[in-house]
């Protein structure tokens, strides 16, 4: 998965949180462009085989409910959920992978999702490297917040707001919904 997120870097060139049409499943925006998610959702299709696009939107179909009100739906799109932070966050938490939110870097493994929130309260999400700083304080992070697809310091750059882990039990739910 990390190694999928990493293929992205010099690809993924612009962010771009534009509303497209998608095929279903396995949809997905041209790889030169994308959203914060979208480098989550190409890594997990990429590197794992799970289309997150077909398991937010089984369980949101079943667990509307659970899912964040933020964008006023009444129903599922299978167009955008799979793009949403809030969404990804729900469906992590409900397959059981959510952690401890900390600032400890001895918490955080590679492959660990971790949403935060940036400024103006935009929420944001990125994937853990197995990289590190040059002093090998912190890991990296694998995500696009605004050029493209990087690996850069940036693990904690703004307040965390989940952390997840896809092993065990919580991957074998993740894969059940996304295959």
């Amino acid at each position: 998965m990390v190694a999928a997120a990493r293929g992205q870097v010099g690809v993924t060139l612009h962010y771009d949180p534009a509303y497209v049409r998608l095929d279903f499943p396995g949809g997905d925006v041209d790889r030169n462009r994308g959203v914060c998610t979208d480098v989550v959702i190409r890594a997990l299709r990429d590197g794992l085989g799970i289309d997150l696009q077909l398991a937010v939107n089984r369980d949101m179909r079943t667990n509307f409910a659970a899912y964040p009100r933020t964008w006023g739906l009444t129903r599922t799109d299978r167009n955008i959920d799979h793009r949403r932070v809030g969404n990804l966050a729900a469906l992590f938490t409900r397959i059981g992978a959510r952690l401890p939110a900390t600032t400890d870097p001895e918490a955080f493994r590679p492959g660990d999702i971790v949403a935060v929130m940036l400024p103006g309260n935009l929420p944001h999400i990125g994937i853990v490297s197995e990289r590190r700083t040059p002093d090998g304080a912190r890991p990296l992070l694998l995500h696009n917040v605004g050029a493209g697809a990087r690996e850069e310091d940036a693990l904690f750059a703004w307040p965390m707001t989940g952390h997840f882990r896809l092993e065990g039990a919580a991957l074998e739910r993740l894969a059940t919904l996304g295959r």
